[in-house]
């Protein structure tokens, strides 16, 4: 897996490319009762980060966020992370 999970500063997180690869098409959503702000680039590099903010609801009950992103060979990937 290519991400961790930077939870410290909840509700703002960081989703940490721990990867040697840049990874493209990178996108995040949520599915649940909590909103979701987010700065997603495009592609992410090495040691570079994604930041998320949740707002409301009780996201550690009820709240899945999905990464999806393209490493270098092309194939497309999911990934869902619960709070």
């Amino acid at each position: 897996m290519p991400w961790a999970v930077d939870r410290s500063g909840a509700p703002h997180f960081r989703l940490v490319n721990t990867s040697s690869d840049e990874l493209r098409g990178v996108t995040v959503s949520i599915s649940g009762s909590a909103s979701l702000r987010v700065s997603s680039p495009s592609s992410v590099r090495p040691g570079e980060a994604v930041r998320a903010s949740l707002h409301g609801g009780d996201p550690a009950r009820d709240t899945l966020l999905v990464v999806r992103w393209f490493p270098p060979d092309g194939r497309e990937y999911l990934w869902q992370v619960s709070f």
